[in-house]
């Protein structure tokens, strides 16, 4: 009779095989090779992330470079940029990317020209320009820090007093996930700041060029640095859902997944895999609550265990699958995520550091209510007590990824009306007759007003047409400099 630890040894055995053949997959699927020699620690929330980063700032001798969709013009905001500030007046290059949506109306041109003036670099992520009409649907979602090519953080969160909380009036922290990197894998990231920098101005001198890290430890990883229109991260998760065998457990912020992914999860599922979704309940906007459960129902008939956050706003975006695979980073279940941003993710592979996020993941759902089908077949969650909704104030950061996810849930509940090949539940049923009733009143506007639609439309066309117009002529310019036989 052969006991556990050698038949845990055969397990791993017959694994090998497998895990091979998936990394060759996961490499070609996400564009980022495994990359060994490094540590990983596991940040959780503001209360462990915000500490680590400002260590590393304050510890910086030659180089800091940091990437976030947002930083709030706050006390939170303020701490951070003094620590900047100091470094730079020390002698440090300091460059900093923010996003000019998510940035919208979060922090003053003071704030920005303080920062400037200590002789921190900054720029602001694809802001609108008259040569791109639909350029602003492009957005820098990633949250990242560098320091010396030594210590990286990727992260969820941003810079802001939501993220920390407020003990005195009793608003709870925002509930979110990061890591530290040290070792090879540190290159990556720096080669992704360096990429969104030059994607705003000039590039990083050569001189800047980063060398790979010595090994500082045995955990093996990739960054993936999603761009808009690659998909490397959706291809990468829709592999995990296919080739996890026991376990599969996801927490997301603005949860929308597309059909092929909800496929997938379904699948799983229904092979007796382990799946679970933990999502936000109090959520920076409120629409976002009935949209999210609108899409419960055909996962939870399928096997699929979905659970909501009890406390303040869940803003996570992590996986871990089979206590082996695990993904820690910016990039939301949803399209604009998937398609639209620039994202960054840690996806580590790791035994030691898959069973820390899946303690992580028990504990979170200690302090979750799981959703379930009532005897109408209703998405509903037994018992739920109130719960406070997101602080107020908080603002809804402008996020494409958060006015994606309303779009793509609100479309697939008309798409399944109109094709009929799923039952719709109450809330999809309001769903569509509110979709229904503002599609017949603009309907009615048109035939009345055809002015009020058009208008629009010819402005649209006309600035469209001098955006193509600008561009052609600078590609052409662009030729006529570097062809030598012009």
């Amino acid at each position: 009779m052969r006991g556990p630890r050698r038949l845990e040894r055969d397990e791993r055995v017959a694994l090998k095989p497998l895990r091979e053949l998936a990394d060759q997959a996961f490499s070609r699927a996400a564009g980022a090779p495994l990359i060994g020699g490094n540590h990983v620690r596991l940040l959780k929330d503001a209360g462990e992330n915000y500490p680590a980063w400002l260590r590393a700032i304050r510890a910086a001798r030659h180089h800091i470079h940091f990437e976030s969709y947002i930083i709030y013009e706050d006390a939170v905001g303020w701490e951070f940029a003094d620590a900047l500030i100091e470094k730079a007046r020390e002698g440090v290059t300091v460059r900093l990317i923010y996003d000019w949506m998510g940035g919208f109306r979060k922090a003053s041109r003071r704030f920005w020209s303080a920062l400037r003036s200590a002789g921190v670099e900054v720029r602001c992520y694809n802001p609108p320009q008259l040569r791109s009409p639909l350029g602003w649907l492009s957005r820098d979602h990633r949250k990242l820090l560098a320091v010396d090519g030594e210590v990286a953080f990727v992260t969820g969160l941003c810079v802001g007093r939501m993220w920390r909380g407020d003990p005195v009036r009793k608003i709870e922290p925002w509930r979110d996930t990061g890591v530290a990197i040290r070792g090879r894998a540190v290159v990556e990231v720096e080669r992704a700041f360096a990429r969104t920098w030059a994607w705003s101005g000039e590039p990083l001198p050569a001189a800047d060029a980063i060398d790979i890290p010595a090994p500082a430890g045995d955990m093996s990883l990739r960054i993936v640095a999603s761009e808009p229109a690659t998909a490397g991260m959706f291809r990468l998760d829709q592999l995990v859902a296919a080739l996890a065998r026991k376990r599969l457990w996801l927490t997301d912020a603005y949860y929308a997944a597309t059909t092929s992914y909800v496929e997938a999860l379904r699948a799983a599922a229904k092979d007796g895999v382990d799946v679970r979704l933990l999502l936000p309940n109090a959520t920076d906007i409120p629409l976002l609550r009935p949209l999210s459960r609108a899409g419960y129902r055909t996962l939870l008939e399928a096997g699929v265990r979905v659970f909501e956050w009890n406390g303040a706003m869940l803003h996570a975006k992590t996986a871990v699958a089979d206590g082996h695979w695990a993904r820690v980073g910016s990039t939301n279940l949803n399209i604009a995520s998937w398609w639209g941003n620039c994202e960054l993710d840690a996806v580590v592979e790791d035994d030691s550091f898959a069973g820390a996020m899946e303690a992580m993941y028990l504990q979170d759902l200690a302090n979750a209510t799981e959703v379930v089908l009532d005897h109408r077949r209703r998405p509903c969650a037994p018992g739920e007590p109130p719960h406070p909704r997101a602080e107020a104030g908080s603002g809804a950061a402008g996020s494409t990824s958060r006015a994606a996810a309303g779009a793509v849930r609100i479309g697939h509940t008309i798409g399944a009306a109109f094709t009929d090949r799923r039952a719709l539940g109450p809330i999809e049923a309001r769903l569509t007759t509110v979709a229904g009733g503002i599609v017949l009143t603009l309907s009615v506007l048109l035939a009345v007003f055809p002015r009020l639609v058009a208008y629009p439309i010819v402005a649209f066309g006309l600035w469209s047409g001098l955006a193509l117009l600008y561009r052609g002529y600078q590609l052409a310019r662009r030729h006529q400099q570097t062809d030598p036989r012009e």
